[in-house]
């Protein structure tokens, strides 16, 4: 239970804050022992704080766990450093979380547990390697890892966004200037030209009579357009038209090989940082497989997982269900050999990451000149028909 309270210190000075305790008593105990006289003290309501917070941003949520684990790492008891995070000066949504999750861990809840049943929109590969690291002892690094694998997948999503925002202002300015010159500069020209486009060429009359479409119909074509916008998007917001969506640009010829070695690399990753944390083989293969979004890969990798149960090595199951490069294979076969997998793994997934760059850096240099072709072109072709149109008229007026 979190209070706050109003107090006075040795140097007669008031002061405020807020502090966490079981029960009122045990807050008036806190405050005596820091020395404060206490004027006021009341509870602060965990759903109306967390409600009139809001929602913590990814990065809040990142920057607190970096804390923990640092704060682990120099050896500071878990629940010392769970009850310093819930009176720090966080997003008030976290430090009420990390309030609770102290509570639990004095009730005797352990950390994983009580990490899993708390608001915060973890992974869920970080409950399993917090389990892990508290099976060998080594929450710390267990926690450490789960932090750099979510700023691994922060920092590939942030590259694969901002690498996409230039390209869709391009198409969508390109798209708008298009609809102008249809709905106001072309009509224009219609209106001054509707009494003599028998004696016009053909593609005049298309850009003219689209130009009068357009200006005529524009609220039910806007119309059209919103309905389409807002179901595309619930289409893309479930998961399955989504992964299917994935899977089929995936067979893409330079897009798709981008997005395979994407969820490759985070394979990769993954299956490094639970086996660096004493998970088993087998353990490591299903949850690593869960953050695969891709329908094909993940049945690939299904495959797999099925074939080291029954007895055939990762390398060998890997190769025969074609479920990385060859490059991949030899990688995966060197660290059985040396004993080295989860090196060779975290080596693999960099290796991915770098290509995956490159393909994207290539990616975007032909989309942009492909869309200013596209643009520019439909723009040269509507003002070629209405040039032809006018050249047509003054020539018939001779």
């Amino acid at each position: 239970m979190r209070y706050s309270y109003q107090a006075i210190d040795n140097q007669k000075q008031e002061v405020s804050g807020i502090l966490t305790a079981d029960t009122e008593r045990e807050a008036f105990r806190q405050l005596g022992r820091r020395g404060l006289t206490p004027l006021s003290l009341s509870a602060l309501g965990k759903k109306s704080s967390r409600r009139k917070a809001g929602k913590p941003k990814q990065r809040d949520i990142l920057i607190v766990l970096h804390e923990l684990a640092t704060l682990l790492e120099s050896s500071v008891a878990l629940i010392d450093a769970v009850e310093s995070l819930a009176n720090s000066s966080h997003h008030p949504f976290v430090t009420q979380t990390f309030s609770d999750m102290a509570s639990q861990l004095r009730q005797g809840t352990a950390f994983s547990v009580a990490l899993r049943e708390c608001p915060l929109k973890l992974p869920w590969y970080m409950t399993q390697l917090v389990e892990a690291g508290e099976l060998t002892g080594q929450v710390a690094m267990a926690l450490r890892d789960g932090v750099a694998q979510m700023e691994y997948e922060a920092r590939v999503a942030n590259e694969m966004r901002n690498a996409m925002i230039y390209p869709v202002i391009l198409i969508l300015s390109g798209v708008a200037a298009v609809l102008m010159i249809f709905t106001i500069v072309v009509p224009r020209f219609a209106g001054i030209l509707k009494n003599r486009t028998d004696d016009i060429p053909l593609l005049a009359k298309f850009v003219l009579n689209t130009g009068m479409f357009f200006n005529t119909h524009f609220e039910w074509i806007a119309g059209v357009v919103m309905v389409l916008a807002i179901i595309t998007a619930y289409l893309f917001s479930q998961p399955i038209l989504r992964a299917k969506f994935k899977d089929v640009s995936a067979k893409l010829p330079l897009f798709g090989v981008w997005i395979i070695e994407s969820e490759t690399a985070r394979w990769a990753a993954m299956m490094s940082t639970l086996l660096e944390n004493r998970v088993s083989l087998l353990g490591a293969l299903e949850l690593a497989s869960e953050g695969v979004k891709l329908p094909s890969l993940n049945a690939r990798l299904k495959q797999v997982s099925k074939a080291v149960k029954a007895g055939t090595s990762l390398s060998q199951a890997l190769q025969e269900n074609d479920a990385l490069t060859a490059t991949g294979h030899n990688l995966i076969r060197a660290g059985e050999r040396a004993g080295k997998l989860p090196r060779m793994l975290r080596s693999l997934a960099k290796l991915l990451e770098e290509s995956g760059q490159v393909r994207m850096k290539r990616f975007l240099l032909l989309i942009e000149p492909a869309a200013i072709l596209v643009i520019g072109g439909v723009i040269g072709v509507i003002i070629t028909g209405v040039i032809l149109a006018i050249t047509s008229v003054n020539q018939i007026n001779f």
